[in-house]
């Protein structure tokens, strides 16, 4: 098979793109010069893929009626059977449906990738299955993981298991319902902004982000390379430090993994708190929508702490507010160079690539007036940055997430871990059919008032239930040095054991969505 070779008129026009004034005689002579690297072109489309083997069989599944589908977090019911032993037998899983499930379509929460199937399964589901896991589906997430409600993911909005009509967080929306209306043990999230945590304290489960490259980001579709994460949403904490005994660990394919340092996570569990120091940083109150309930729920927290003999102090970490800041110019120019710009997978680092989502995804640009209003909010401003800007503020946000990672590090010189609110709100409900632009956008980034700090330095970075608001949930983040998820867990698991795990919400006919 041989690729479409350019005409000299076409070489004039993309010279023109560039700035350049191309003769029709500098064209051809320019075009004769190229054959032998468009000869190379053709030696690489007629070799096969080079992909990971898929190990273990499945069909494609099913879509669910949504009188089948409580909450609406199914996006796809398919059952594939891992290892007949492991660690993790007996365990059911749903994957975010950014994660690749091979021969299973995964539309990334989008109507412009419904229809996209992938050809290999992501290194983490391969893990999984090696250990006895059971996936039994697809869950719901935002459109392409642009928002921290429930209400952008097509074809539906999931509902929080506590109550229907309110959010479930996102993105990773249906993995949190799904684990948090114990319909799975677990299921698999991913965070560049929150989106592990955000959903887990709205819907009262445990959700780690881990240390970023600790878990392999291989087959799961990218926003932004320096702020993907990919991680464990559980009913416990024992449950979560054993998922993620089985996904941590460079798999030679990610270029995220720096030489992750792997604990035998399960061991800390029992623990204990006695003689840790745990900072509650003054700034993690400081947002203007901060719940006094949900100060208060946290603050107890910390006092169950000093009671279990942990030493516990206020401290000022004033760069938490500036992260903040940077992790805007990361998140938004870098998402629109590589998720849109660079149809998903983006150039220039080695590993393995999807070739069939970036053929795919490149679609959006004929369908860009479905794409979601979180989304286009983004893609604008992330555009105008980098056309107007030359990239130069997101060059300079990532040299000051080393100042601010740096901040967060001489704090965890003296303390064990930082405590501060997952988010500074519970859920709030879902907009209605019709909402405007203003409403989707504001529930869509109300809440991460606290956690995308975490996403730029990389630091791992838990949420955990601690007490209820009006019938809804609170999180509590605890978040300590890179590497330090051992120590999260010994904290984590000491105060669910002092408060228990909350049971999960009971899927009914009142639950289910009315869309």
């Amino acid at each position: 098979m041989t690729i479409t070779r350019p005409s000299a008129d076409q070489l004039i026009e993309i010279g023109k793109g560039l700035g350049m004034t191309l003769s029709p005689a500098e064209a051809a002579e320019y075009l004769e010069l190229m054959q032998p690297n468009l000869d190379a072109y053709d030696v690489v489309d007629t070799e096969p893929d080079f992909m990971p083997e898929v190990k273990y069989p499945r069909t494609t599944g099913y879509t669910p009626d949504l009188a089948d589908n409580p909450y609406g977090a199914w996006a796809r019911k398919v059952t594939v059977q891992g290892a007949a032993e492991g660690k993790l037998k007996g365990k059911t899983v749903a994957l975010k449906d950014n994660v690749a499930l091979a021969g299973v379509p995964m539309s990334n929460g989008a109507s412009t990738l419904a229809g996209f199937i992938p050809a290999a399964d992501a290194t983490i589901v391969t893990r999984m299955l090696d250990e006895g896991a059971t996936i039994e589906g697809k869950a719901v997430c935002e459109y392409f993981c642009l928002s921290g409600g429930s209400h952008t993911s097509q074809p539906n909005m999931v509902h929080n298991p506590r109550k229907a009509g309110y959010s479930a967080g996102g993105s990773s929306s249906g993995s949190a319902a799904l684990v948090g209306g114990g319909l799975v043990d677990m299921a698999i999230g991913g965070d560049q902004g929150g989106s592990i945590r955000i959903p887990s304290a709205f819907c009262g489960t445990a959700g780690m982000k881990p240390t970023h490259g600790l878990v392999p980001y291989t087959g799961v579709m990218p926003i932004e390379s320096t702020i993907d994460h990919t991680g464990p949403i559980t009913a416990t904490v024992a449950d979560n430090a054993l998922l993620l005994e089985v996904l941590a660990g460079a798999d030679g394919l990610d270029p995220r993994q720096y030489a992750p340092k792997v604990d035998a996570y399960t061991e800390a569990l029992d623990k204990g708190v006695k003689g840790m120091k745990i900072a509650v940083v003054e700034e993690g109150f400081a947002a203007a929508n901060l719940m006094p309930g949900v100060a208060d729920a946290v603050k107890e927290a910390a006092e169950a702490y000093r009671s279990l003999g942990a030493i516990v102090e206020e401290v000022s970490i004033p760069d938490h507010l500036l992260a903040a800041a940077v992790w805007g110019p990361v998140a938004i120019e870098g998402l629109q160079w590589q998720m849109m710009q660079g149809n998903g997978m983006g150039m220039n680092w080695k590993g393995a690539y999807d070739v069939g989502l970036l053929d795919y995804h490149a679609g959006w640009r004929e369908k860009a007036d479905d794409l979601s209003e979180s989304l286009k909010i983004c893609m604008l401003l992330g555009q105008y940055a980098i056309d107007h800007y030359n990239g130069r503020y997101y060059a300079k946000a990532q040299n000051l997430a080393r100042k601010v990672k740096a901040s967060y590090d001489a704090a965890f010189a003296t303390y064990d871990l930082l405590l501060m609110p997952t988010l500074p709100i519970t859920a709030s409900k879902l907009p209605e059919p019709g909402a405007s632009i203003t409403e989707v956008i504001t529930r869509a980034f109300e809440m991460i008032a606290n956690t995308s700090q975490f996403d730029v330095t990389g630091h791992p970075s838990m949420s955990i239930p601690c007490g209820e608001v009006d019938g809804l949930p609170v999180g509590l983040m605890l978040t300590g040095a890179d590497y330090s998820e051992s120590t999260i867990y010994a904290a984590a698991a000491a105060y669910e054991a002092t408060v228990g795990t909350a049971s999960p919400a009971k899927a009914s006919a009142d639950l289910t969505p009315a869309q």
